[in-house]
């Protein structure tokens, strides 16, 4: 490792470039970003060249300088020309750090646009303020919708002015989709995928019939040629009186086609479609009282797992029914009989005293007492039960003892690895009401913590996965998401879940590009995310100054829902929705007061390729 300001020369002078400090994946993939959609200058700061991704990111072509320092230092920023500098992405580090190294870099260059990766989101709302030009964001928030809605089979959503936008596939497009957004999706061969393919507007066909249709101007219907109208005075030849009729019925058809969503579009029929829509509200997952109360009935199952303890139990409980049937026959009062028999199991009733029964004034005869006395010896057995069951659960609350899951853990997911990503996807969940359990190997991970507070049980240790997932009850589970940060862990774990239960459905993070191509053209049932690839356009979008909402995944691809806010004197002010669109189908999205982009220009095509989808592999 170079020392702190020795062995890196300083960048060459340049001016209006973007740094980014970092060389994990997510700075590989926001490089990839900024220098092949963004087409701007990018020098890197690394810790470590020869290390992570640096050296793939030092092969990047358009990459204008990767400089080495250990730590973010006066010297490290100059090296890298920050008072010049447009823009500032700081991705890897600890919070603290990258803190640190925003407000260094703002003293130095006050107009500079700062983007910093953040774990705590709350701190990063504070440190906002702290900044005249930054954004907080956090990669793990940014990736972890996908993977909570890739485990329980459904498209996750991006709020947007009061709607939830989400991606729908194939039979489930409605007719008020928004536009397509992808075709030729073929899950043998996903690299097939095209996104935003071309497609005309809603109003394309109206637009062609009114610039063919004039005055005197002929008429093509059908492909035909057709005479224009004739006016009153004049003759009407057959041909021309019917062209109206004609014109009238292709209209209609187009009209047909715009109420039921239909659009002339030039996607591919070769494989499914995939569109943007909207939905009023956000779909929860529904889990029914019968459900919860099955599992409640279920998970108390647990504390009797003896056969003798239960043989015992069952011959107690037996022989209280028995005893109270006696005493409801001899004192024909049920209610007394309730109240009498719960003195007598926590052995609080007042026994007979020979003067009382000399007198009549006992509370029975000799069957009632022996009733008793079976249902006081009874509630002697239950006792250390019952007390077992309260310690119990009171003690698997206790700090740095995780709860395991228990036997009522029923169609549950199973979350592999407590980092940022696996510590968002089981929040999330949670939140949905879903039932989880985690597994981590690792005692001191952050996560464990964070999960404990929640009360989901978290499986711990070292040991094959096949015994930790034995644990965590995957026979009785719906999905495995495994989230570490090592491809080949992952991949493991989704192998032995699938062998150990073949109708789990498994959801994989990973970054290696042939990894992702096997998985998904050998597992059926499964679904592969990577989260540089879904946080990295996020991160592009915000050091371009705009406000990003959100990411929705297309199998390994990503497109990025961003908020475009139109201010006084803009030239964007009175155009509508197709004046803003690509040719592609895609909206266009410009900087806020920027002049209207020119058809056909250079800066009208660039933006609208940057709101498009981005490839995930």
């Amino acid at each position: 490792m170079t020392s702190e300001g020795w062995g890196t020369p300083p960048v060459e002078p340049i001016s209006q470039h973007f740094v980014v400090r970092g060389g994990n994946a997510l700075a590989h993939r926001l490089v990839l970003e900024l220098v092949e959609h963004y087409e701007v200058p990018v020098v890197v700061l690394v810790a470590d060249r020869d290390h992570d991704h640096a050296p793939q990111i030092e092969q990047l072509p358009g990459v204008s300088a990767v400089v080495e320092y250990s730590s973010i230092t006066d010297e490290a920023l100059r090296a890298v020309s920050i008072g010049t500098a447009r823009g500032l992405a700081l991705v890897e580090g600890d919070d603290q750090e990258n803190i640190h190294a925003a407000l260094s870099a703002q003293g130095r260059n006050p107009n500079i646009r700062i983007v910093l990766r953040m774990f705590n989101q709350r701190l990063g709302e504070n440190i906002e303020r702290l900044l005249r030009n930054g954004a907080a964001l956090s990669g793990s928030a940014t990736a972890a919708p996908a993977f909570a809605a890739a485990a329980l089979g459904r498209p996750n959503s991006v709020a947007v002015g009061g709607r939830f936008l989400h991606i729908a596939f194939d039979e489930a497009i409605t007719s008020d989709r928004l536009c397509i957004v992808a075709d030729r999706i073929d899950r043998q061969d996903v690299s097939r995928i095209r996104l935003m393919p071309e497609q005309e507007g809603g109003s394309a066909e109206f637009v062609r019939l009114a610039s063919e249709f004039g005055d005197d101007g002929p008429v093509r219907v059908g492909g035909a040629e057709v005479p224009a109208p004739r006016r009153p005075a004049e003759a009407a030849e057959p041909a021309g009186a019917a062209a109206p009729a004609e014109l009238a019925e292709s209209a209609g058809a187009v009209a047909q086609e715009e109420a039921t969503g239909a659009v002339s579009t030039a996607v591919d029929d070769e494989g499914g479609i995939a569109a943007l829509q909207a939905l009023p509200v956000e779909p929860r997952e529904p889990i029914s009282w019968a459900r919860r109360l099955r599992w409640r009935l279920l998970d108390t199952a647990r504390y009797f797992t003896s056969a003798r303890m239960r043989l015992v139990l069952l011959i107690a409980l037996a022989a209280v029914l028995m005893a109270f049937s006696v005493l409801w026959y001899l004192s024909r009062d049920f209610g007394w009989t309730v109240y009498i028999s719960l003195l007598d199991l926590a052995g609080a009733a007042q026994p007979d005293q020979p003067a009382d029964i000399a007198a009549g004034t006992g509370t029975g005869g000799l069957w009632q007492r022996v009733a008793q006395v079976v249902i006081t010896l009874c509630g002697i057995t239950f006792a250390p039960v019952a007390t077992a069951i309260v310690v119990e659960a009171l003690a698997s609350g206790r700090r740095g003892q995780p709860r395991n899951p228990s036997a009522g853990t029923r169609e549950h997911v199973i979350v592999v690895g407590l980092g940022n990503v696996g510590t968002r996807v089981a929040s999330q969940l949670h939140e949905l009401g879903v039932p989880v359990v985690c597994m981590e190997r690792d005692p001191q991970a952050r996560g464990i913590a964070a999960v404990r507070a929640l009360g989901i049980p978290v499986v711990l240790g070292d040991g094959p996965f096949e015994e930790q997932l034995r644990r965590a009850r995957l026979k009785h589970s719906r999905a495995v998401v495994a989230v570490s940060g090592d491809d080949a862990t992952n991949l493991e774990a989704a192998l032995e879940a699938r062998h150990g239960n073949p109708e789990v459905r498994v959801v994989v993070r990973l970054f290696d590009d042939d990894f992702a191509g096997h998985f998904y053209a050998t597992l059926d049932n499964a679904a592969s995310r990577s989260v540089s690839y879904l946080a990295a356009p996020a991160f592009a979008a915000a050091l371009m100054g705009r406000e990003v909402l959100g990411t929705l995944s297309v199998f390994r691809h990503v497109l990025l829902i961003a908020e475009l806010t139109v201010e006084d004197g803009s030239g964007l002010i009175g155009m509508n929705r197709h004046d803003l669109e690509d040719p592609g189908g895609g909206p266009g999205v410009a900087p806020p007061g920027a002049p209207p982009p020119r058809r056909g220009s250079r800066n009208s095509r660039t933006r609208c390729r940057r709101c498009r989808g981005r490839r995930s592999w």
